[in-house]
């Protein structure tokens, strides 16, 4: 079945690619975006648990954490990162997860300003502060991104000269956009039966614990020891040196820097909370914090906390539905 689907879902990759030369442009992305979100369907229905998050949230670092908790209680091979099925696959104890940006599933089931797709799911929502995340969206676009992402994403064209502080003030891009995925969740949180709100501030000031939180959401034994390897094995230090001997080749491209002499190409470049204050002068920080204690719902707890220390999770963030 496994292949077949590879199969089924490389034709018709196939085939978008082939219509879209005929196609307008704005036709030939929204096709494209369908197809994927066709993509994101097949996997999204088969299977119980979501992890979903706004881009440059923590997700690969999650993932990672996950991927060597999986393999420490289940035995499973080392030098890989968990995708949708993969350790599934391996051994049908751990859980298929959907993992998503949730930027695609909307444009093939038409639910676009809601979160229907998900109220009957166990979803986990890893959320970041806006400003850390459109500091980090800067780099991943400047030096990671794929031009025909940028492009289907309305993000700016491949080598353009725009600064960080027009990047994350850009309304396509950069903080409202941020700002509006994140309320569109808030609102719908009510609505989701099972859900766990994971900060990813609170990860790194308490991660052995809020991995236990995560593993016992995910329906896994849930053991001291492996929590404590897992956190140990994916540090930012140990992480960035995997990155650079290619320790996880088997997974492709996902961890893997796009130019060793840069350390701003690399997936893992600084990890740092509140280190969005080391890019901007007092009054561009103060802007942008402005920005968002007016605009972004309080229910994750980024409002009027400007501090670096993570503060704790609110009831709400922290309930799990």
């Amino acid at each position: 079945m496994h292949l077949i689907n590879m199969l089924r879902k490389r034709l018709i990759r196939y085939l978008v690619k082939a219509v879209s030369i005929f196609l307008p442009r704005e036709k030939a992305l929204a096709l494209e975006r369908w197809r994927r979100g066709r993509e994101e369907f097949l996997k999204y229905r088969r299977t119980d648990y979501v992890i979903a998050s706004y881009g440059k949230s923590g997700r690969t670092w999650l993932r990672i954490l996950l991927s060597r908790y999986y393999q420490l209680t289940y035995d499973l091979p080392e030098r890989i990162i968990m995708g949708f099925d993969n350790f599934n696959r391996l051994n049908t104890a751990v859980p298929a997860i959907f993992w998503t940006h949730d930027n695609y599933l909307k444009n093939y089931t038409g639910n676009r300003d809601s979160k229907r797709d998900y109220y009957d799911k166990k979803v986990v929502l890893l959320v970041r502060r806006p400003q850390d995340v459109a500091v980090s969206q800067f780099f991943q676009w400047k030096h990671r991104m794929r031009p025909e992402k940028m492009l289907m994403n309305k993000y700016p064209p491949h080598g353009s000269d725009m600064s960080l502080y027009d990047f994350v003030n850009d309304p396509n891009v950069g903080l409202p956009r941020i700002v509006d995925f994140l309320n569109l969740w808030a609102s719908e949180l009510p609505r989701i039966k099972n859900h766990l709100v994971v900060r990813y501030e609170d990860m790194r000031a308490n991660p052995v614990e809020q991995l236990g939180r995560l593993v016992d959401f995910l329906g896994a034994p849930v053991t001291q020891e492996h929590l404590e390897d897992a956190v140990e094995f994916s540090s930012v230090e140990n992480l960035r040196k995997l990155e650079r001997e290619d320790y996880f080749w088997r997974s492709g491209s996902r961890l893997t820097p796009k130019d060793r002499s840069n350390p701003d190409s690399y997936k893992v470049r600084r990890a740092k909370v509140g280190g969005y204050r080391d890019y901007f002068d007092d009054e561009q920080v103060a802007e942008m914090d402005a920005f968002v204690n007016s605009r972004l719902s309080p229910v994750f707890g980024y409002i009027d906390d400007a501090s670096e220390s993570a503060a704790g999770t609110t009831d709400q963030a922290a309930s799990r539905g």
